[in-house]
């Protein structure tokens, strides 16, 4: 079974892009004050137009989207960033799933934890 992918970035320098399983693995790297590899292009998928399980193509801009964060809806990493091409696609989402709608520069290195929520989860 082929794994989900949900972000990619093509850097300037390299010939092929890198693929994510998770928008939050794509932030989280983006937003990390040791990245300083020139990036060309970042993509996200439509959650709108996508399956929320299996999602396939459905590529838009990340710089132009609309991110849902704090859903209730997991990813594959645990907690995750919904990516959505129109807004009012991801404020429904957040009206159903929880969370709150940000567009791409609202998005901070905070909001893009990959711990999964462990490092909070008291019961651990």
């Amino acid at each position: 079974m082929r794994r989900a992918r949900r972000a990619q970035i093509h850097y300037r320098d390299l010939p092929r892009p890198d693929y994510f399983c998770d928008t939050v693995e794509m932030f989280h790297l983006v937003l990390a004050p040791e990245q300083v590899r020139p990036i060309a292009a970042l993509y996200v998928q439509d959650m709108g137009a996508a399956e929320w399980d299996s999602p396939v193509g459905h590529w838009i801009d990340a710089k132009q989207a609309w991110y849902v964060v704090g859903s209730r809806r997991l990813g594959s990493m645990g907690p995750t960033i919904a990516s959505f091409a129109r807004e009012d696609d991801a404020r429904r989402f957040a009206e159903e799933h929880g969370g709150t709608v940000h567009p791409f520069a609202a998005i901070t290195a905070d909001m893009a934890v990959l711990d999964g929520g462990a490092l909070h989860d008291q019961h651990m």
